[in-house]
C-alpha cells in the first residue's frame, strides 16, 4: 500500500480550485460577460497560496518550476494564436483564450514565489 503525505494537500487543493476559477471564467467570458476582477484577484491568491505550499528543499521545488514554466509558455502562445476559432456558432477559441489567461493569473505569482524560494534554499546552502 502506497503512502501518500498529506503536508502539500492544501497547495494541491488550492491549485484544484484555480485551474477550476480559470476554466469558469473562460467560460462566463466566452457569453460576452466580463471576468469579475474578484475573480481574477482570487486566482492571483490561490497561486500565491499554492506557490508558498511548495517544498523547494527536495526535488518538488525544482519540477514545480520546470512544470510552471512550461504551463506559461504553452498558456501565452495558445492565448495570443486560438481567439478566432469557432465551432457551430460557439466561440471555443475565446473560451480557451480566457481559461488560458486565468491560468496565467493562476501560475504566474505561484511561479514567482517557488522561484523566489528556491533561490534562498540556494543561498542558505
Amino acid at each position: 500500500m502506497v503512502i501518500r503525505a498529506r503536508e502539500n494537500i492544501v497547495g494541491a487543493w488550492a491549485f484544484l480550485i484555480g485551474v477550476i476559477l480559470a476554466l469558469v471564467g473562460g467560460i462566463i467570458l466566452s457569453f460576452g460577460y466580463a471576468v469579475n476582477p474578484f475573480i481574477l484577484a482570487l486566482l492571483a491568491i490561490i497561486g500565491l497560496v499554492a506557490g508558498f505550499s511548495v517544498n523547494v528543499h527536495d526535488d518538488g521545488g525544482t519540477k514545480f518550476l520546470l512544470v510552471a514554466v512550461s504551463l506559461v509558455i504553452v498558456s501565452f502562445a495558445g492565448q495570443q494564436g486560438i481567439t478566432n476559432v469557432q465551432f457551430v456558432g460557439i466561440k471555443i477559441g475565446t473560451i480557451v483564450s480566457s481559461t488560458l489567461a486565468g491560468l496565467l493569473v493562476l501560475l504566474v505569482p505561484a511561479t514567482i514565489v517557488v522561484a523566489i524560494k528556491s533561490l534562498f534554499a540556494l543561498a542558505v546552502r
